[in-house]
């Protein structure tokens, strides 16, 4: 899935809590000053920051679909190489980097299995490659508390919950099927205080992923009532949306 929306519609939809996520991956990758890094599925640069910061601008190259996306990190980072294309297809030679992260982006690759070994190709034998993703099948995802709402007012609407990698254990079963070895699993939190439910709630009407389409497509009666559930599932001022994501590493097997 393409997210072709203005780069300020994802970080105040999705950036807030992927920010925080962004220095646990860097952790469990392993990533370290003399190493070279690629964020898969960069976005508007929350993890690329980190990379940058821990690496150096020379060090560190991202991807992404969205062209939005690109042009951001782009302006953001000036001097790292940022292309447009997908997970499935990295315009990268075999083993160009020591570690490759992809954040929050499996569960939107068209073909994970073939996007986590074109990871694999890209890192050099011995390299980590990494990913995480939101625990949307377990109800502890930062848009849990809309999809709830949605399915309360809306039954049968659906939700994230299917997407790959969103269950438990699944993630580490699609590393395992692309090749990764000495896989381990964990998980990761990103829990975000809301001063009000209309901080919460504003930035599901810019249209970004899933539940800002699903939004998009209701009329004015319909949408007034899923808000209005999901501001009854809130509770009470200030609350947090606490969320948790599937994360896992593996190395590189040497080649045969």
């Amino acid at each position: 899935m393409s997210f072709e929306v203005a780069a300020e519609a994802y970080d105040r939809f999705m950036g807030r809590f992927s920010r925080l996520l962004a220095p646990q991956m860097a952790d469990l990758a392993g990533v370290h000053a003399g190493q070279t890094a690629l964020d898969v599925g960069c976005g508007t640069g929350m993890l690329t920051a980190v990379l940058v910061e821990r690496l150096g601008v020379a060090s560190v190259s991202g991807i992404d679909p969205s062209e939005s996306f690109v042009a951001a990190a782009r302006e953001r980072f000036p001097g790292i190489r940022v292309e447009r294309g997908s997970a499935e297809a990295l315009p990268f030679g075999d083993a160009t980097f020591d570690v490759t992260i992809a954040q929050l982006v499996v569960h939107f690759m068209s073909d994970p299995v073939l996007g986590i070994r074109e990871m694999a190709r890209v890192t050099r034998p011995g390299g980590v490659v990494a990913a995480c993703v939101w625990d949307h099948a377990g109800g502890t995802g930062p848009v849990s508390l809309f999809w709830r709402a949605v399915n309360d007012v809306d039954p049968g609407a659906g939700d994230e919950a299917g997407l790959p990698g969103t269950r438990a254990g699944h993630l580490v079963e699609l590393f395992e099927l692309a090749g990764v070895a000495a896989i381990d699993g964990t998980t990761l939190h990103a829990d975000l205080e809301m001063a009000t439910f209309d901080a919460y709630w504003e930035p599901f009407n810019r249209g970004v992923g899933p539940a800002g389409v699903y939004l998009g497509k209701l009329d004015a009666d319909a949408k007034a009532r899923v808000e209005a559930r999901a501001r009854q599932l809130a509770g009470p001022e200030p609350f947090v949306i606490a969320a948790t994501a599937w994360a896992t590493r593996g190395t590189v097997a040497p080649a045969d």
